[in-house]
């Protein structure tokens, strides 16, 4: 197994992956770029285990649409630059990524400052049958807040 790295955006990724899973997992930070909320239904499990689910959301397909409309609903301009990705055994995938975005609506409790962002992130998840059935994600949060915020 060859770790592929790259700066590709996660569409170029989605076009250009060499294996199901890897276009899965592109798809998912796709749909955070584009706000496609119904394409959860095509990227993740109906019974999908997010086992990092925001305060106050439940783990499930439900919580990762409410995912996408917040970053949707918050954000301009959004992009994933896949930085890094490997394909593991048992259909697991890894994705570091970039993200750069305008914050032009509320999000996280902050209302729209107009101030660019840029934060990067992990996903691990396991892709069964063509759908991602369990996430672990990781992303700069603080870094987020403080750049929207305005804060240092």
């Amino acid at each position: 197994m060859t770790a592929i790295t790259t700066a590709n955006t996660s569409s170029e990724m989605v076009r250009s992956a060499t294996s199901t899973a890897l276009r899965v997992a592109a798809r998912e930070l796709e749909l955070y770029d584009t706000g496609d909320v119904d394409g959860a239904d095509e990227v993740f499990a109906p019974d999908v285990i997010d086992h990092n689910p925001a305060t106050g959301v439940a783990s499930g397909i439900d919580g990762m649409r409410a995912s996408i409309a917040a970053v949707r609903d918050g954000f301009t301009d959004t992009q994933h630059r896949i930085l890094f990705q490997q394909e593991l055994p048992g259909g697991w995938v890894v994705l570091h990524w970039r993200m750069t975005a305008v914050h032009t609506g509320d999000a996280f409790g902050f209302a729209a400052s107009g101030n660019p962002v840029d934060i990067n992130g992990q996903d691990i998840m396991r892709v069964v049958d063509g759908k991602i059935t369990e996430i672990y994600h990781v992303e700069e949060l603080l870094k987020l807040t403080q750049q929207i915020s305005g804060g240092a």
